[in-house]
């Protein structure tokens, strides 16, 4: 590899430690943490893991500790062990997790997937193991969703899905040509990308402030395809890129990012809404489909091509059929000017305007990271074992924000932001 790109690589990695997960002296940090159940890190990107442990030292992280996983060994299990197995999990893992969960310490995820690795795998024993990593990983997602810790997702490339990204382009340049992308999407290019990131973080933050302030009750998105109604609840918070956990650490949970989202009502979606991008789940993909909401749930479901898998989502529990956020992306993201489908939802769901089935964050409400599951539920928000996007935004889309007292006033018209900061 050429110097430039050890130079990109080892910026890269301090984006990441400084920006990303924002380490502080004394913390353990876990790399390859179950977030959303992508734990473990890929063999091959051993040379990112040695920088961005070399940075947590330098910071004075007291222990850095890495959970490694070999792809092929999924595909293994699936095709050999025997399919009454299939609900075994590493409890370990979760074991391990917890504490430093516990402790408010820091995670790390890499999500970094082949996405061709499953596709002659029986569809059946994906969802099987897919269903039993929820399960398992509930217990992080509650840490997550109530702020415990710093943390962060981030990606790279591994073999298979640079091929997938980069078809036309010549083997063996589609590694170095999706390293040169994730360098360009997440900022590392820049002279200084920690400082552009601050920079791009607090303008985020400053367009979650504006919509604080207006105390919109809905959002009413219209596009080809969409025509969608989503009600807010009364003490909804506006978020961005910019998190700060319970013990007071300031944290950047992806990168990418380029995001502001809040959490929907359960109960008060209604209309239609028409996915723009594919969506990338348990090795398959789901395109072309659309979704239909009554009363906050999906009563209709349809697909080109993976509609059983969709429903097989949509099934996994009763929160799954109901919202758990919404978010707003410009058109003119970097990630969507790509023109490029990543099949990854890190990346690909910030291209867009996405809403999320499923869980919702409990501190999108004020103090939200005290109430029992119950409470949440009672001020609107939505309890699922799954949190997984669904991009419907587009350069036609326009959004709107309603009042109390019923005026509308315009939050993104053609697919870009309205209002100034």
């Amino acid at each position: 590899m050429s110097s430039e790109f050890e130079k990109n690589l080892d910026k890269y990695a301090e984006v990441i430690v400084k920006v990303g997960l924002n380490l502080q002296p004394g913390q353990r940090l876990l790399i390859g943490g179950p977030i959303y159940g992508f734990y473990g890190v890929s063999l091959e990107l051993a040379p990112l893991i040695r920088r961005i442990v070399k940075k947590a030292y330098q910071l004075g992280a007291r222990l850095v500790d890495v959970m490694w996983k070999d792809e092929e060994l999924q595909s293994t299990r699936l095709q050999y062990a025997p399919t009454d197995t299939l609900n075994e999990y590493p409890i370990w893992r979760i074991d391990a997790a917890l504490k430093v969960a516990e402790a408010g310490d820091a995670f790390l995820a890499i999500y970094a997937e082949n996405p061709d690795l499953l596709i002659e795998q029986n569809p059946d024993k994906i969802t099987a193991v897919q269903q039993t990593n929820f399960k398992q990983n509930k217990p992080i997602m509650d840490h997550v969703v109530k702020g415990s810790m710093n943390w962060a997702i981030v990606t790279a490339p591994v073999d298979g899905w640079t091929d997938r990204v980069f078809p036309n382009v010549p083997s063996d340049k589609r590694k170095a040509k999706f390293w040169d992308t994730i360098f360009e999407i997440c900022r590392v290019k820049q002279e200084d990308p920690v400082s552009a990131w601050l920079d791009h973080v607090n303008q985020l933050a400053a367009r979650s402030n504006y919509l604080n302030k207006k105390r919109y009750t809905q959002l009413k998105f219209t596009a080809t395809g969409t025509n969608l109604t989503i009600g807010l609840p009364e003490e909804h918070i506006w978020k961005s890129g910019s998190m700060t956990s319970q013990n007071g650490i300031t944290f950047t949970a992806n990168i990418p990012t380029e995001e502001v989202f809040t959490i929907p009502h359960k109960d008060k979606t209604e209309g239609v809404v028409t996915a723009t991008k594919a969506l990338y789940y348990s090795g398959s993909l789901i395109e072309d489909y659309q979704l239909t909401f009554s009363e906050g749930k999906i009563v209709n479901a349809v697909a080109k091509k993976g509609e059983d898998l969709l429903h097989n989502l949509i099934d996994t529990d009763e929160g799954a059929s109901y919202l758990g956020e919404i978010a707003l992306v410009p058109h003119s993201s970097p990630i969507s000017q790509s023109g490029l489908l990543f099949y990854n939802i890190l990346i690909d769901e910030n291209a867009s305007n996405h809403i999320a089935l499923g869980q919702g964050y409990k501190f999108s409400f004020k103090n939200g990271e005290t109430l029992s599951d119950d409470e949440f539920e009672a001020l609107g928000g939505n309890n699922s074992l799954i949190h997984i996007d669904c991009m419907f935004g587009s350069g036609d889309m326009n959004v709107e924000g309603i009042l109390e007292d019923g005026t509308t006033e315009p939050i993104m018209q053609n697919g870009e932001w309205a209002y100034n900061v």
